[in-house]
């Protein structure tokens, strides 16, 4: 008997149906013909234990304990009637297939299972990115030996302890820490979430620290033969103080003879260049595009557009798989085209318009094999159901789910942009326009409604929109006025719920050393799909961060905490280390026991500085103290209390 073991009740189910006959469902499994059996898990059905599995004592939290690191490490079972299922099935198997998702966590998921129960016959490997039929008969087909990614499971297995390790102990440390000068709360300290605090304090910092400063824009009135347009002043390569870093011009004395200088003067244009731009649909959906677009357009967190977008998956069978960090389609998916547009009508019949002007034959970028992942974009099933069964929150959601999809069946926007360079007066002189030709996909989405800007403010000072009139090289034009337009810079916008998760996929660029920088980039940022959304939602729980409005602002305790923390745990340089060694780990370049003994020096060296800096001081909401200031060492009594393992222990992420 073969024995598969897929990841998730949804694989398994689409695995049994393309097995041979019949198929039976069973208490906890598929029979599929007598040879075939396909078991599941829910995820992750085993979690690392917690520190009182290895002792008893380690119940209570006590900075003598400090670093607990595990010799053996065990493994504690979160799903036990899943278990219990794959445990009774394994004796009959001659064979089991790991059918985990084609990624890092997926390999490790059904390995540490299989490792768990003992299991040591063979192993073959199927790779299943897409739910499909004829996906899945070919992944059958091309069945490999497990042993063949050994290297990703002990890459996710590196991944799995480091966490515990670095969470467990230092959210333990400045926990205590934080005790012995009379915080009463838990300081949770992770790999992902501190970083990700860290930001926000910073970027509150940046903000209440911000001091603007004037700038000036000399924008003159222009005539040419076959209209009028407006241009602003440009500095040559020699404008030295008298422009800022960003190039923008800082002596309000020159803006005025410079004012003086050019009004009723003739010029010419310099050159003139006209360029047709066609701008393709958007991608499909991954779950941070999708977090980050429901922030915008519909005002929800990232665990309200999680939730929302399980319960279309779980609950209603509307959109495809939700935890997806991939944009891109598997070729199959295009037999299903029509069906899906039916069903985007049926469920959305507002859109019934929008989905019969759709070109089924049109063949967008969304559609590569190559670039599919372990799952594929978010899109809309087949199935209908009708909108009036949806919540509103869920309406929202499907609703921005089929218009990215049916974009993927309209024609590119197009445009020409254009832009004159001017001399007037020995001063240079720059416009520039846009003439839509043609709106094509973004009719659809505009549709939808504007979106609200996040993260750094738009430019001020462009003047991109108007339409230009057409001349030529070396006309001569006509400086009607000119007007000094005095400016102040601005301070960065605080982060929103869209806006951190961008900035979490996007980490790379709050970052200054190149090489982390790429490191970054090559990771994806910091966080997966999966947790960003629980990250986020834990610094709040925490009392880290709090939300005005949709700002979210750094609260005295997360500032404390950032403060208090040495500074390679409030940035995301120790994550782009990380990333990189497991990748070597999982191109067989570097031993498992070699990253956990780097990783473990590292630690002791930030719990015994921990340690030898003593008691903090955290100020509480309403406290006005110094954050995160340093007190002689000292024990109270909440210092010396237990505290829950719930609350604590399964937070340092």
């Amino acid at each position: 008997m073969r024995l598969f073991i897929a990841e998730k009740p949804s694989l398994a189910r689409a695995i049994a149906a393309v097995l041979p006959g019949p198929l039976q469902r069973r208490d906890g499994h598929f029979q599929c013909g007598p040879e075939d059996v396909v078991a599941w898990c829910a995820g992750h059905i085993l979690e690392l234990g917690a520190p009182d599995a290895y002792d008893p004592a380690f119940k209570s939290w006590r900075l003598e304990h400090l670093p607990i690191t595990p010799k053996e490490w065990k493994l504690e079972v979160s799903s036990p009637n899943l278990l219990r299922t794959i445990k009774s099935l394994l004796p009959r198997a001659s064979c089991v297939v790991h059918a985990g998702d084609p990624d890092r966590e997926g390999q490790l998921l059904i390995d540490e299972v299989l490792a768990f129960l003992g299991y040591r016959g063979p192993v073959e490997r199927l790779l299943v990115s897409d739910l499909n039929p004829p996906a899945i008969r070919k992944a059958l087909s091309e069945i490999q030996s497990n042993s063949r990614f050994r290297g990703l499971y002990e890459a996710a297995l590196a991944r799995q302890r480091a966490d515990w390790l670095y969470g467990i102990n230092l959210t333990r440390l400045y926990t205590l820490l934080g005790r012995a000068g009379g915080y009463d709360g838990i300081l949770s300290v992770g790999r992902v979430q501190t970083p990700l605090l860290g930001l926000i304090v910073r970027r509150d910092a940046e903000i209440e620290g911000f001091r603007p400063r004037a700038y000036h824009l000399v924008r003159v009135g222009v005539r040419c033969v076959a209209g009028a347009f407006t241009a602003n002043w440009q500095p040559r390569g020699d404008a030295g103080a008298l422009v800022d870093e960003h190039q923008r011009l800082v002596s309000r004395d020159h803006a005025l003879a410079l004012q003086a200088r050019v009004t009723g003067q003739r010029g010419v244009v310099v050159r003139r260049t006209r360029e047709r731009k066609v701008e393709s649909p958007p991608l499909p959906y991954s779950l941070p595009e999708l977090q980050i677009d429901a922030g915008r357009r519909l005002g929800l967190s990232p665990k309200q557009t999680l939730d929302g977008a399980q319960s279309l998956y779980e609950q209603h069978r509307l959109i495809t798989y939700p935890r997806s960090d991939c944009s891109y389609l598997p070729e199959g998916h295009r037999g299903q085209a029509t069906a899906v547009l039916a069903a985007i009508a049926a469920n959305l019949p507002a859109l019934l318009p929008d989905v019969d002007r759709a070109n089924r034959s049109a063949r967008s970028r969304a559609w590569n094999d190559g670039k599919v992942t372990a799952h594929h974009a978010i899109i809309p099933t087949v199935v209908a159901i009708g909108g009036a069964k949806l919540a509103h929150a869920e309406r929202g959601l499907y609703d921005l789910i089929a218009r990215r999809y049916l974009a993927q069946f309209y024609p590119p926007a197009e445009c020409h942009e254009t832009s004159i360079e001017l001399d007037i007066a020995g001063e240079r002189f720059l416009t520039t326009g846009r003439e839509t030709i043609r709106n094509g996909w973004r009719e659809l989405v505009a549709a939808r409604g504007p979106v609200e800007t996040e993260g750094e403010a738009a430019d001020p000072d462009s003047i991109a929109g108007q339409s230009l009139p057409p001349t030529e090289d070396g006309e001569v034009i006509v400086c009607d006025d000119a007007a000094v337009v005095d400016r102040q810079t601005k301070p960065p916008k605080r982060f929103t719920d869209a806006a951190l998760i961008q900035a979490m996929t996007g980490i790379a660029r709050f970052v200054d050393d190149p090489t982390i920088k790429r490191l970054l980039k090559d990771a994806d940022g910091i966080g997966t799909p999966a947790t960003q959304a629980q990250i986020i939602q834990t610094l709040f729980e925490r009392r880290f961060i709090e939300k005005r409005g949709r700002q979210i602002h750094s609260t005295p305790v997360g500032r404390g905490l950032i403060q208090a923390l040495p500074a390679v745990a409030t940035k995301p340089d120790m994550t782009a280390l990380w990333e990189a060694a497991m990748r070597r780990i999982a191109e067989g370049q570097m031993r498992l026991e070699e990253f956990l003994h780097a990783v473990l020096e590292q630690l002791r060296e930030l719990v015994a500085s921990g340690q030898a800096g003593g008691a903090l001081r955290i100020p509480r909401q309403t406290d006005g103290g110094v954050a995160g200031r340093r007190e002689a060492p000292g024990r109270s009594r909440r210092h010396r209390r237990q505290t829950s393992k719930t609350a604590g222990d399964r937070a340092g992420t």
